[in-house]
Formats: structure tokens, sequence, C-alpha cells
């Protein structure tokens, strides 16, 4: 279920001209967003978050016009914030009381908090290998956290025993109510107003749930319709571990669903999903914008997270630094050309994943002098998720 906009009449009453003058955040969008009266909008400042050009790591890779949309930024430190306040609004806007969802960190982190802003009571359930952080983000919310000893698919069929038991409950999983991908869709308006109303040649999108690279997909064809670009869409490119890859095979063998993931396991968590409700319009979004899915191994993400912030000055999530690495095989094997404008989606703050890097530093005594020559020295963990609870 995909929200549906009147756009023949909107493109005669919206222009986008209007825009430069509204506040700057995805709510400047308000037409194309779900939210029927202003008085029940949610926000926290979310949206309009930087479109950073790279030019060092562009010329590193080979991709002069590389850009990161950097939506670790965000209220909460993650993408999942665009979809929680739009979300969050429309339950509000429904008179819902309880929600409830499962997750792999982020997105219940940021739900909980939208939640409580609302006034809205929330029922969140995570692997217990989630972020740590994440689950000081529902507490300090008031919402009622479980850890599941599985993965986000378990949390899902708790999360649907619930609702079955309590019909009282708004599930708010994935793609079960349709405003979250509203609030995701806002990147790709962000990113075709970021660059002039150009729209780039290529996206990469690391992708578990997908429900962003589904949500930029459709904005840009609203977009399209509405007359605010000309062209050709941008080619998507889904990115995904090698821990946990069903949306890649599934394209590998032109597929139109994918198939359950066995035994899934990834550092870069928020991708950790075995197989994605939406599946079928990922794959569609892919197959019409000619655009392909890679996988990446989790030592080849590290190495790119590193290499960003040695070269770059930013800390990305893990998820982020994959769509990097996917940028310069794809570059190497002449997939992207050295003239494309690619945007490469960064979907949280590394802040949120301290466990990845490790470091060893020298301690002074007072009075010490400085050895110019000593350095800080670290290296990257191939552990998973957070700490266990015992």
């Amino acid at each position: 279920l995909l929200v549906a906009y009147r756009l023949d009449e909107l493109k005669d009453t919206v222009r986008r001209s209007e825009l430069a003058a509204r506040e700057p955040s995805l709510w400047r969008y308000h037409e194309l967003l779900p939210i029927e009266l202003k008085q029940n909008v949610i926000s926290l400042g979310e949206g309009l978050t930087p479109l950073l050009p790279l030019p060092k790591l562009g010329h590193r890779i080979g991709i002069p016009q590389l850009y990161m949309k950097d939506d670790g930024l965000l209220p909460t430190g993650s993408f999942k914030a665009r979809g929680a306040a739009v979300g969050v609004s429309k339950a509000k806007e429904l008179g819902v009381q309880e929600l409830a969802l499962p997750t792999n960190g982020n997105a219940g982190a940021a739900w909980a908090l939208y939640a409580a802003r609302a006034g809205i009571r929330s029922i969140v359930i995570m692997p217990v290998d989630a972020p740590a952080i994440t689950r000081s983000e529902c507490t300090i919310a008031g919402a009622r956290l479980h850890l599941v000893n599985g993965l986000i698919s378990d949390a899902g069929k708790i999360i649907s025993q619930a609702l079955s038991d309590d019909g009282s409950l708004y599930d708010a999983s994935t793609l079960k109510e349709p405003y979250r991908i509203e609030g995701k869709k806002t990147i790709g308006f962000e990113i075709a107003e970021q660059l002039g109303w150009k729209l780039p040649d290529v996206i990469l999108y690391p992708t578990g749930g997908g429900v962003g690279l589904i949500g930029i997909y459709k904005a840009l064809t609203e977009l399209q319709a509405l007359g605010w670009v000309q062209g050709k869409l941008p080619r998507f490119v889904a990115v995904q571990s090698a821990g946990c890859a069903p949306i890649v095979e599934a394209w590998k063998n032109k597929h139109t669903e994918s198939i359950p993931w066995p035994n899934a396991s990834t550092l870069a968590f928020g991708i950790n999903v075995p197989k994605a409700l939406g599946d079928f319009l990922i794959l569609d979004a892919i197959y019409r914008t000619e655009g392909c899915a890679i996988a990446v191994d989790d030592r080849a993400l590290l190495g790119e997270q590193r290499l960003i912030a040695e070269l770059e000055g930013t800390f990305i999530c893990p998820e982020g630094a994959s769509t990097f690495v996917a940028a310069r095989r794809l570059r190497d094997s002449g997939w992207i050309q050295d003239n494309d404008t690619v945007v490469a989606i960064n979907t949280g703050l590394g802040l949120k994943y301290p466990h990845v890097v490790q470091t060893s530093i020298p301690i002074l005594e007072p009075g010490d002098s400085l050895n110019r020559r000593s350095t800080v020295s670290g290296r990257q963990s191939n552990s998973r998720g957070g700490d266990r609870l015992t």
C-alpha cells in the first residue's frame, strides 16, 4: 500500500521556486506528504541534510563528481528520523494511542523518541546484538523495549502475535503502514533540489528493508510527473553485505522477489535483513532504472569507513561505508563512468557504532615531553552489534 497524490492538481498550484523561502526541513515538501493538518506535525527539525562533495575520495576512486547525502546528521543520528517524523505524525492524526514495531535498532530508537514527543506509547523489539546505543534511546524515551535472541525477522513474528492479541496496537513495522516511506522519500526531493533540480546518474543505497530506496524512487517519479525534473532517472544500486545479500542474489537471477537469506550476519547491522517485505518494490526500482545490486564484505567496508574519515573528515556508519566500496568496484568495472554524477547515501552516524573502531593511544605522564613520532593506532573490529545483556 503506497500513498498516491493528485499530482495533476498540484502541478498547477505548487511551484518548485517557492521552496527556497520555506523552512529548512523535510516539511518544506508538505504538499507531497500525507499529513492533512499542520497541528499534527511532530518534528525535531529533521531534513535538508548536507549533500557533501567528496573531492579527495572521488579523486582516489576515479569519480570526480562524488557526493554523499549525509543523513547521519538527522535527529536520532540516522535516516530513520525521516520515516518516524512522518509516520508518527500520521499516527497522531489517526488518533493512535500505542504503536509497536520490530527493528534492527535505529528505527526503533527514532520511532520511540518521536512517539514520546507525540504522547504516543511505544513497544519496540530488537535483536540482542543491535547497537547498544539504540537500546538507550528507546529506554530513555520511555518505550517498552524487549530484546530477542535472534534476527529482526524473529522480532517481527513476536510483534505480529502481539498485534493479533491486542487489536488496539498500531502496526508501525516496515511497509505495514504506508507513511514511513513518505518520510524516507524526502531524501530524493532534497537530492534533486540540492543539485539544482538536475538528477544524478547513479544513487547508491545501503539496502536492508529497502524503504529508503523505494522512497527515493517514488520521490523522483513524483517530481517527473510534476515537471520539476527532466530526463532519465538515476540508476539505482542496492548495496548489501556479503553476509546477508538476498536482493543481490535475486537481481543476479533476474527474479522479482528474494529468497530468505540463511544465517544472515554482518556488522553493518542495519542491513542485516534476511528478506525484505518490500523486496519486489526494491527490485522493480532497480530494473526500471537499469541499476544493479552488489554485495560487499565487512572487511572492505571497515577499510572504506576509515579512509573516508582520514580523507574527508566524516565518521560515517558501516552501512553508509558499504556504498563507497560499491562505488569503487563499479567504477573499476566501468559500470560507473568518470563523468557520472554519483550520490552515495550515508544512513547514520559512525558514533552509533563505537565497537567497530578500537584504538591504542599513548599515555603521557605529567611533565613528559611529546614524541612527535608517536601516533594513535587503531584497528576496526569484526564483532557484531552491541554488547549482549547478561
